[in-house]
């Protein structure tokens, strides 16, 4: 069978994605992005209007979704294994790197939102982390932790395991994500046992 060859705007937005989580989105422009993706630049304001926040939002999008997919399928065998498959993800981004990427929906949400427009980027980011985390609470709550307990737990684990990714690329040390695993897992069975 033959593999799929992204379209011109799957592309881009795989790009921006791509450059977005090693450079943040100040430190990239419209232009950047484009030639990253190998597309020409006309095409991605012809796909992307709104310029870069638009494309920004997209790319932050599609990582999210591709996160969310990942972790869904996983947390069918439970909290503890969708905790695992969420660290092996991010411990993997970080290494295949050499330390240079990180989360593009972090990137985006660290950053002073635009002044004179929409911040689309950082509304796509938050939808995102809000995604992520009622994945994970549902999990929790279907295993027997108390839906508000879950929900604050959610959060502690995507506020955690973001923050980490952060740590790893300052250090250049895939310690710090090691540590925060192996307390999260500790924190999840307790939880659930109790």
């Amino acid at each position: 069978m033959p593999r799929h060859e992204p379209q011109t705007r799957e592309r881009i937005i795989m790009g921006a994605a791509d450059l977005i989580r090693r450079r943040g989105l100040a430190g990239s422009t419209v232009r950047d992005l484009a030639t990253h993706s190998g597309a020409p630049l006309g095409s991605t304001y012809h796909y992307f209007p709104r310029g870069k926040q638009q494309l920004a939002a997209e790319a932050v999008r599609y990582a999210g979704d591709l996160v969310s997919r990942s972790l869904s399928r996983e947390l069918q065998a439970g909290p503890i294994a969708g905790l695992r498959a969420f660290l092996a993800l991010w411990r993997q981004i970080v290494l295949d790197s050499d330390f240079t990427a990180g989360c593009p929906v972090l990137a985006v949400a660290v950053e002073e939102p635009p002044a004179d427009t929409d911040p689309e980027a950082i509304n796509a980011g938050a939808d995102v982390f809000t995604a992520w985390e009622n994945l994970l609470a549902g999990s929790l709550h279907d295993h027997g932790v108390p839906t508000g307990q879950a929900a604050q737990l959610a959060t502690l684990i995507v506020a955690a395991v973001e923050g980490t990714v952060a740590m790893c690329r300052a250090k250049r040390d895939i310690a710090p994500l090691d540590a925060v695993a192996a307390q999260l897992e500790t924190l999840i069975t307790t939880t659930i046992r109790t």
